[in-house]
């Protein structure tokens, strides 16, 4: 039988007490819950379109070449809470092998895809 070994930081939304976990870890393997743009101090979403939500923070330098548009990267929050969370288990963004996301609006697709692009290497995760 296999440990399961939960997941808490104080660096990303706390969850619902009782309901699920941050992240489980279990053979090696981080499994992460959900991420929404909520600020971990705060307790509150942040403001903005699908980039905010997802886009990296203005201090961090991708690519030099093509450098995101400051106004759309006020926060980084749904990736940021996950990396957080992964970095608590130990683990990093960088080892991510699948992602699924969740939009509430297919019009927000692209915005989201020019973020997210900013986040791994030549070798993407597999994604739904």
């Amino acid at each position: 039988m296999s440990s399961k070994t939960p997941v808490l930081t104080d660096k990303a939304p706390k969850p619902l007490p009782g309901i699920y976990s941050q992240a489980i870890v279990a053979n090696g393997v981080v499994y992460c819950s959900g991420a929404v743009p909520m600020d971990a101090a705060t307790g509150k979403l942040i403001d903005g379109d699908v980039k905010a939500h997802t886009a990296r923070d203005p201090e961090i330098t991708i690519d030099p070449i093509q450098p995101a548009n400051t106004s759309t990267l006020k926060q980084h929050q749904c990736i940021k809470n996950l990396t957080h969370i992964l970095e608590e288990a130990g683990s990093n963004i960088d080892k991510v092998v699948k992602v699924n996301v969740f939009l509430s609006n297919m019009d927000d697709f692209a915005d989201m895809n020019s973020v997210y692009m900013q986040y791994w290497g030549d070798v993407k995760p597999c994604r739904t």
